[in-house]
């Protein structure tokens, strides 16, 4: 039965009275799904705030290892001749490379050209590559053993040699070139048997580039490389040879300390830190201005985090040059984040490089002597672990917004039923009154045929 036709006996508007009587019974759904949208922005904001914590603990875990203070920079006079990386832990230093010969794979080319349609016949080539054992590589008279078969063969073998077929005006040969440069690579190729078929001298190879080594001086030592690059002359870097520099003399290479990279690695901390101060501040303060609470005014947990994290920052560090972040230019600002003075850190960092980074990256067991890098790593990966700050609290608010959940759905439940319960009653109360009206009509129908009668 239609909602809408309920009344119509009793002369009652009767929807309005549901519609307003079911309002009342909803209204506790007010209060919860205000609840329920802070409880979803909180835990919002505290997976930003696990996310700023996760960079902060990148940043802080990178000035704890060697890699994050011992940059260099290198300058080359003549970086198209030769260079230099660093792969390690490097000193500063001067060097002067010179290069008499770079390394170089042999290429062999076959003697005699042939057309393309030649066809060899069965036979075996063996290929044998400095002091490894000669791989054979055999074809037999199903196989294709025009020199493009042949070359394919060579290459499917592994040998140590790509094969490529190379045509000029007269025909076409074979070309070996070898897969790896330096004297031990250089190959010899045998016909061990067949080729019956093959035209006199077209399986005989003559070497048109020889295997040899990058011969150099670094700062007049000889050395040699079986590539152009010289990985472990020099503790920490590889030198890389690209043009012989007889010619023009030897290249001069200049490692140095990058305090550049030191310098934005610090920052990259400092930035870190000061975003999670700022929304953690944000989200706890309250505002006098606006009379407005954050929405994690009052949290526990957020303020224990930033109070930690505060500790450590502002903690000194025994046994070292520099005791706190300010003795090097980082100072604490209104509001708790962090100002770095570049001309001090400069200085700092001039004056005595190595305390800077005890000041941070010291890992001694004294905890009193533990760098600040090395304590806000631990604090943040204890925070960030499976049963740390973060996962118990977002937890606990995913805990209250199902109950918060189950809560709306009992008062929609009840809601409903009331609804149901009030229209069944209504509509009963419909049918009576109906049943009332048409007895009265009734009687007064029979009272007026009496008296008509009498």
């Amino acid at each position: 039965m239609a909602i809408s036709s309920i009344g119509l006996g009793s002369g009652l508007d009767v929807k309005s009275i549901v519609s307003q009587l079911v309002a009342i019974e909803k209204q506790p759904l007010t209060k919860l799904q205000t609840q329920e949208a802070s409880i979803q922005s909180q835990i919002s904001t505290y997976s930003q705030i696990k996310s700023l914590v996760s960079t902060f603990a990148d940043a802080a875990s990178a000035l704890t290892r060697d890699s994050g203070w011992n940059a260099m920079s290198i300058s080359s006079t003549d970086a198209a001749s030769a260079n230099a990386t660093v792969t390690g832990i490097a000193a500063a230093g001067s060097y002067s490379l010179e290069v008499s010969q770079l390394a170089q794979a042999q290429t062999s080319v076959s003697g005699v050209a042939v057309p393309a349609t030649t066809v060899f016949g069965a036979g075996t080539l063996a290929i044998k590559v400095g002091s490894k054992d000669a791989v054979n590589i055999t074809l037999t008279e199903g196989d294709n053993t025009t020199l493009a078969g042949i070359a394919s063969k060579i290459n499917d073998a592994g040998a140590g040699v790509v094969a490529t077929v190379v045509t000029d005006s007269t025909g076409q040969r074979l070309m070996l070139r070898g897969s790896t440069t330096g004297s031990e690579t250089a190959f010899t190729v045998s016909t061990s048997s067949g080729f019956a078929t093959a035209p006199a001298g077209a399986l005989g190879f003559t070497a048109t580039q020889n295997a040899q080594d990058t011969k150099a001086k670094l700062n007049g030592l000889d050395i040699t490389s079986a590539t152009r690059d010289f990985a472990d002359v020099v503790s920490g870097l590889k030198f890389t040879a690209s043009k012989v520099t007889t010619a023009t003399g030897p290249v001069g290479i200049t490692v140095a300390s990058d305090t550049a990279t030191t310098k934005k690695n610090i920052q990259t901390f400092v930035d870190a830190y000061n975003a999670i101060n700022d929304l953690v501040s944000s989200s706890t303060k309250y505002d006098v201005d606006s009379k407005t609470a954050g929405l994690l005014q009052g949290d526990a947990t957020a303020l224990n985090l930033q109070n930690m994290l505060r500790n450590v920052i502002g903690s000194s560090t025994a046994g070292g040059a520099f005791a706190t972040l300010s003795d090097i230019g980082i100072a604490v600002q209104r509001g708790g984040t962090l100002k770095v003075d570049s001309a001090k850190l400069d200085k700092s960092l001039a004056a005595d490089a190595a305390g800077v980074k005890n000041l941070f990256a010291n890992a001694s067991a004294d905890e009193s002597a533990k760098g600040l890098a090395v304590r806000l790593k631990a604090l943040t990966t204890q925070m960030l672990a499976f049963d740390g700050t973060f996962n118990s609290k977002t937890d606990a608010l995913t805990s209250a917004d199902k109950r918060n959940g189950v809560e709306q759905s009992k008062v929609n439940a009840r809601a409903a039923a009331l609804e149901k319960r009030l229209n069944a009653q209504y509509s009963a109360l419909d049918t009576q009154m109906a049943s009332l009206t048409s007895l009265n009509s009734y009687i007064a129908q029979q009272v007026t045929n009496w008296n008509k009668s009498s």
